[in-house]
């Protein structure tokens, strides 16, 4: 991949006065002919572009990743923006690979809660790290399936031949999250900007001060009013999950992570950033007695509570990011290939007005996703199911293995059945790591494709439910 710019060709030269002469000559009749001689040559580039357009699809190869310790609200990280967040951990992707001046064909990412000064963040931490200026960038945002959304987004830009190396990630920061002006305040301070004279703009400005007003970030669905915690004891008390399982997957989860840890496994994915080298919520010490101490925090109302702050995902900040290739670039590069990434899906659900959970997207997601691909649920060797809440998870795999639902509201002719859970987050996940919304997607491919590495081969299911009732699901090999 070159690293500058390609050189302006070079123009043509004058033309001389026979050359000219010619050119400005009158067509004769043998014109028509050309004419007719030309159009196999349109049809001919024509079929060209059918051609790349229909090529087999490159195969996608993962390099690594690099993200930041992800951080509770409010404590490491507080005065820390998406931007420079997002650019560290770019930074030290660029660095582990050596990618200084590198021109890269795309870097995607996005964050869930955005400053109006966070115009352009992906481009502008690109700009901020030592790629090359000439690296294009774009952002996007789906909730928590931000980022394994933009490593899908670039994925399919490598395997249909657009370019050979990108980045995919993101970042989120919930420490710096942004307050606005109230509606009526906000209309009024347009009204002080349109004002004509002087005398009218002290007129729109007097009234300002009757409307006041700032407006918080509310942890809650547009469209119901609740949380997503409320949502999720909802699906929890739909489907019987009790208290004890969730604290079990809440404390294997900080123990997987914390032994993985110990051994060196994040030491290549991870870089130490304002005092940090761990994830700040992890407690590798936890276990199922701790956890059973806490009160519940979610579905109160509902009666029989189990979801607690122990089996809940912390408010975190955090960013991570995906170095993602074809296997002629690595090779150029000398780069080991971790695994490959294969295919994913996005699913949606109707929470509000239907029958299913906000966080259930994925339940319909993994079905389509294995059909396409030959596969059944228990053709895989890891499973990365995101902790968003431990019932979350345990609702998925139950949904999974009923028969009526997954061919009342799956439309399968059977249910999709169990699978090993010993192969489930095996080194560990979101309870134990944050969940900074936008950052997870990376978090987790990055690590799913080590442990195939580790492995010496296999697959692995990645789901990650996502707010707005959605849900994104991926497979990645080696």
């Amino acid at each position: 991949m070159a690293t500058t710019p390609s050189t302006p060709a070079k123009k043509a030269a004058p033309a001389t006065k026979k050359t000219a002469a010619k050119k400005a000559a009158p067509a004769k009749k043998a014109a028509p002919k050309k004419a007719a001689k030309a159009a196999p040559a349109k049809a001919a580039a024509s079929g060209a572009i059918s051609s790349f357009a229909t090529q087999p699809k490159r195969k996608v190869a993962i390099l690594g990743g690099n993200r930041i310790p992800f951080a509770r609200q409010d404590k490491a990280y507080a005065s820390a923006s998406n931007q420079e967040m997002f650019t560290a951990a770019l930074s030290g992707l660029v660095s582990r690979f050596n990618l200084q001046g590198e021109r890269l064909g795309m870097v995607a990412g996005g964050a869930v809660l955005k400053h109006s000064r966070d115009f352009n963040l992906i481009r502008e931490s690109v700009l901020g790290s030592e790629l090359s200026p000439y690296t294009p960038a774009f952002d996007i945002q789906q909730a928590c399936g931000t980022g394994l959304q933009a490593i899908t987004a670039v994925s399919d830009g490598i395997a249909s031949g657009r370019y050979d190396v990108a980045v995919g990630g993101g970042v989120d920061t919930t420490s710096d999250a942004p307050i606005g002006v109230s509606e009526a305040m906000r209309r009024q301070m347009l009204e002080v900007n349109r004002a004509k004279s002087t005398a009218d703009r002290i007129k729109a400005a007097l009234a300002l001060a009757t409307k006041l007003g700032i407006e918080i970030p509310r942890n809650g669905e547009p469209r119901t009013g609740l949380s997503m915690g409320e949502h999720a004891a909802i699906t929890a008390k739909e489907f019987g999950i009790k208290r004890e399982d969730q604290d079990k997957l809440a404390a294997a989860s900080h123990q997987n992570m914390g032994a993985a840890y110990d051994r060196g496994f994040f030491d290549d994915l991870i870089t130490p950033y304002r005092g940090l080298v761990r994830d700040e919520n992890l407690r590798p010490n936890s276990s199922v007695e701790k956890l059973a101490t806490l009160k519940p925090v979610f579905g109160v109302s509902l009666g029989d509570a189990t979801m607690t702050a122990g089996n809940s995902t912390p408010l975190t900040d955090g960013a991570s990011t995906v170095l993602l290739s074809t296997d002629e670039w690595a090779a150029e590069k000398g780069l080991p290939v971790l695994a490959y990434f294969v295919d994913s899906e996005t699913a949606a659900v109707d929470y509000v007005n239907g029958p299913d959970g906000l966080l259930m997207a994925p339940t319909y997601a993994v079905p389509r996703l294995l059909e396409r691909n030959g596969l059944t649920l228990q053709d895989f060797d890891f499973y990365e199911i995101h902790e968003a809440f431990a019932s979350v998870v345990l609702a998925t795999l139950a949904a999974w293995e009923s028969e009526e639902y997954c061919t009342e509201r799956l439309g399968l002719k059977k249910a999709l059945g169990s699978i090993d859970r010993s192969k489930l987050n095996v080194n560990g996940s979101s309870l134990a790591a944050g969940h900074p919304f936008a950052a997870t997607g990376g978090r987790i491919v990055a690590q799913a494709a080590k442990q195939i590495k580790e492995n010496g081969g296999g697959r692995a299911l990645i789901s990650i439910c996502a707010a707005g009732g959605q849900g994104v699901t991926a497979i990645i090999e080696g």
